[in-house]
Formats: structure tokens, sequence, C-alpha cells
């Protein structure tokens, strides 16, 4: 299992993985899988955009790297790790956002995506980073108390929603 960086050689398993999250009709997060593959090259500009702080349409997300996470040659899961903090994401949206494709979840996978991620965290020489869930996503909150989160102020957003904060150091 291993986080590798978006390329054209994983286009049919980027493919089969968004596929499955739009057939299950849940939230796509992070909100990088919202970009619609069908133009697989742009999609790939767009993250390697993101990752050198050209602004993507949700101006409010700073630079980021997207990996992606494969395990016994399937995609199944994203992760997405903003390098700095803005206002919005200080209070709501945290460094780092993932998410496992519907049928591989339950499986550890969340656990290990977050883990990997943090390891590449700790590349970008990033001290700590903020982890955030809605407070009723019991599964979220555990995979960030396994991987050493520290419990921070929640946080209401504006649909008045209780979002949980975490801190996690790694340095």
């Amino acid at each position: 299992m291993f986080l590798a960086q978006p390329t054209v050689d994983l286009k049919t398993k980027y493919i089969d993985f968004y596929q499955e999250w739009k057939e299950s009709e849940e939230e796509m997060i992070p909100f990088v899988i919202k970009k619609d593959p069908e133009n697989f090259q742009s999609l790939l500009n767009y993250l390697s955009d993101c990752e050198k702080g050209i602004e993507p349409p949700e101006s409010w997300i700073p630079e980021s790297s997207t990996y992606w996470l494969v395990d016994n040659h399937e995609l199944i899961g994203v992760v997405n790790i903003r390098h700095r903090l803005t206002e919005p994401l200080f209070n709501g949206g945290g460094h780092i956002g993932y998410g496992i494709r519907p049928s591989k979840r339950n499986n550890g996978y969340a656990i290990q995506i977050l883990s990997l991620a943090l390891e590449k965290a700790k590349e970008m020489n990033l001290e700590e980073v903020l982890l955030v869930c809605n407070s009723t996503n019991t599964a979220s909150n555990k995979v960030i108390l396994n991987n050493g989160g520290i419990s921070d102020k929640d946080f209401i957003d504006e649909k008045n929603n209780t979002l949980k904060r975490y801190w996690i150091k790694l340095k």
C-alpha cells in the first residue's frame, strides 16, 4: 500500500474510483475528487496547478498536494494536503482531507491513508497539522484519534454543524 502522485498511468483505476463514488451519490471528499475526470489530462493539470499554488476555483484553498492511495493494484482513496492554513481552513477544513471509496470502507484504509499523509506532511516541513471533521462522523473522529489527534476547540459552521478540530504534532 502506498501513496502515488496522480499520473496518466493510473487513469483507469482513478476513473473506476470516481465512478463508484458518483454512483453512491455521497458527498465527494476531499474537494479534489469533485473535478470530473472526463478530460483526464485537464484533471492532472488542475492537481499540478493546485500544488504550485495556482488557485483552484475554491479560492480559499492555498497550495495543496494530492495523492492517491493504491493497494493491490486498486485505487482505494484520495488525500489532499494543504501546505498552509487560511482562516476558513483553520476553522473548518484543516491541513488534510481524505476519502476512501465506498466499497473499501471499514477495512482500516482511512487510518492508513492519514498515516501516510502525515509522513508526506513531515516531508513538507509542517510541524503540526490540523484535521477537521463533522462531530457526527464517528469514523473520522476515530481515524484522527488513532493517528495521534489531540482535540481542540470545536467550530460551528454556517449551517450550524459542529466541527471537531484536532491537532497532530509531526516534529
